[in-house]
């Protein structure tokens, strides 16, 4: 595997604090020890497509509503969903 920015093979996997903004725009949530890939050549710091994906879709599946400002990853992907699955994803 290599960093997506530079290409290079220098780098780790880490967690980081991101900040997400919730799909209906009212409100931004923290969310810790999110996984992230470090590039330690040019420095970038990003999440993997598949990480984006998660967030996205537990996002639009669960109550956000009562949703906790600050979480961790792990906590976000616990949360018990209204739906099963996002129906509006067609692949």
């Amino acid at each position: 595997m290599c960093c997506e920015w530079c290409s290079s093979e220098q780098i780790m996997d880490k967690t980081t604090t991101v900040y997400w903004e919730l799909p209906d725009g009212t409100k931004a949530i923290e969310i810790k020890d999110t996984p992230t890939i470090n590039c330690n050549e040019c420095g970038m710091s990003y999440q993997e497509e598949e990480i984006i994906e998660q967030i996205e879709e537990q996002l639009l599946l669960i109550n956000t509503k009562i949703l906790e400002s600050s979480l961790t990853f792990n906590e976000l992907m616990g949360k018990q969903r209204l739906l099963k699955r996002n129906y509006f994803k067609f692949d």
